[in-house]
């Protein structure tokens, strides 16, 4: 009996494979030898795709993992985009992932500071995305990194940009200090945008964007250099000095002719920079100069300005540059 019941379980077992053996034959099985981005169409046919991942030598049977996807898989549909197939993955694992959607991300970033014309111009020379843009609203940009995907359109990418500075500029506005020198989230978003220009150290932004409250607040002229260079070059680097006649100009923009704030933002500042405006430093200072590492002097009166502003000159001759 236990010899009949033995030659009975290996019977079995050799049934077993041999089924297995056969199903694997007719529903055929995943060949990924490397890793490798495949792309799904918009609106392309489990089929269709099927018979893609075979041509490219991802299956031997396209006929067969449409019948392994119907009698094994969920029934959730396929969806369009690029996705990894990875080394060794089986059929079940590569129809999950298109089911899933779990696509190949990417990513742009959008410094602090990046003006809405260079922004546009990191969008378009992006070859993986798709359509024509204008140029985005200046201010209007939320420096980060967004990811995206393969073919998707930059105007989308814009909107979620877009969204961002929104939402953050409302959280941020939730939480500003008391006796702040703005009345709005739009002048909240004009004087951060000449703070983020003004300084390359973080460490100063509070600082600076508590000067320019205390001149906002007394109606001094702020008297920022971005604010001269904007209308000419809507943001980009001017490359030379800026000239006498320019500091003269009178325009929406240039603070040494206009008093309080620009018309506009002159670039898209960053999180720190808006904060920094929310919550400026409690400071006295009314002048800065550079001192010739990045940063700043600060003084209270004018006297004392033009004492760093000696020092600055110093510098510069120096260095040759004057």
């Amino acid at each position: 009996m236990k010899r009949l019941g033995l030659i009975a379980g290996l019977v079995c077992a050799l049934l077993l494979a041999a089924g297995a053996y056969a199903a694997s034959l007719y529903l055929g099985s995943a060949t990924v030898k490397e890793d490798s981005s495949f792309i799904i169409p918009a609106g392309a046919s489990l089929s269709s795709v099927a018979r893609t991942l075979e041509e490219e030598g991802h299956i031997t049977s396209s006929e067969g993992f449409v019948m392994r996807a119907r009698l094994f898989g969920s029934s959730d549909p396929i969806q369009a985009g690029e996705f990894m197939l990875n080394a060794g993955m089986t059929q079940g694992q590569i129809l999950s992932a298109f089911q899933s959607g779990d696509v190949i991300r990417r990513f742009v970033t959008i410094p602090e500071g990046m003006p809405s014309i260079l922004v546009h111009e990191r969008l378009m020379a992006e070859e993986l995305l798709t359509g024509e843009i204008e140029v985005p609203v200046e201010g209007s940009i939320l420096p980060d990194t967004y990811d995206f995907e393969r073919g998707e359109s930059r105007q989308k990418v814009v909107e979620r940009m877009q969204a961002a500075m929104d939402l953050y500029l409302a959280e941020a506005w939730a939480e500003r200090g008391p006796n702040i020198a703005v009345d709005t989230m739009r002048e909240a978003l004009i004087l951060a945008a000449i703070v983020e220009k003004e300084t390359g150290k973080a460490s100063e932004r509070r600082k600076i964007a508590g000067l320019y409250s205390n001149r906002v607040k007394t109606g001094m002229l702020l008297q920022a250099d971005p604010t001269i260079i904007y209308p000419i070059t809507k943001g980009k680097p001017l490359g030379r000095r800026i000239r006498q006649s320019e500091i003269a100009a009178v325009n929406g923009y240039n603070t040494y002719t206009r008093v309080g704030l620009p018309v506009g933002p002159i670039t898209n500042p960053g999180r720190e920079s808006i904060a920094a405006v929310l919550n400026p430093d409690q400071t006295s200072a009314l002048f800065m100069v550079a001192d010739g590492t990045g940063g700043h002097w600060f003084a209270e009166t004018l006297a004392e300005h033009n004492a760093n502003v000696e020092k600055w000159y110093a510098i510069r001759r120096e260095r040759g540059e004057m």
